[in-house]
């Protein structure tokens, strides 16, 4: 086993997990999630700590070294994913994006996220289940959301719009991005 998967994962209050088989669902404030576990591993949930094991365990003199590196990567996966399951429905995730460019705004409108982002038109945005999208100013975005996936997945599409141009530096960017300028062309 690899030593991401031997750390166990321990359960904060008010959040609930149960074990069907191979699918663990975890509910919190935050809201519910489900994940699958892969056949090669199986996981233990007691006293407040889900460690993930090999099924695999007894037999790793006898199995070749790809399918032992294989469990590793998948045991390491699985528990990494569970990990942010956890924090997820317990904490949540956010991601914060800016909108750098003269007319560039930002403005909720019903379910959806409505950008001006210099096109001869606005582009509406539809928000998916499971995501709340705040914008505090005109030119910022705060993604919030349990699945961590979900969340990043969500900002990369709303920066997808618009990506980060490298000589005025205008367009969608991360709050943390740090964006390299070119030199224009000199004559």
């Amino acid at each position: 086993m690899s030593r991401i998967a031997k750390k166990p994962i321990s359960i904060p209050k008010g959040v609930e997990t149960k074990l069907e088989s191979q699918r663990l669902i975890i509910k919190g404030p935050k809201g519910q999630l489900e994940y699958t576990v892969h056949d090669l591993l199986s996981l233990t949930i007691a006293e407040g700590v889900i460690t993930v094991v090999s099924k695999q365990a007894g037999k790793a003199d006898q199995l070749k070294s790809k399918e032992k590196a294989l469990i590793e990567t998948l045991a390491g996966t699985t528990r990494a994913n569970i990990n942010n399951m956890v924090k997820g429905v317990s904490e949540g995730f956010e991601r914060k994006l800016l909108l750098v460019g003269v007319g560039y705004r930002t403005q909720m409108q019903g379910k959806n996220l409505n950008l001006s982002l210099g096109f001869s038109h606005p582009v509406n945005f539809v928000i998916p289940v499971g995501i709340q999208i705040e914008t505090p100013s005109q030119t910022e975005i705060i993604i919030k959301g349990a699945d961590k996936h979900l969340v990043g997945q969500v900002a990369a599409n709303i920066r997808a719009i618009r990506p980060v141009e490298p000589y005025k530096g205008k367009g969608v960017r991360y709050s943390d991005e740090r964006v390299i300028l070119k030199e224009t062309k000199k004559q």
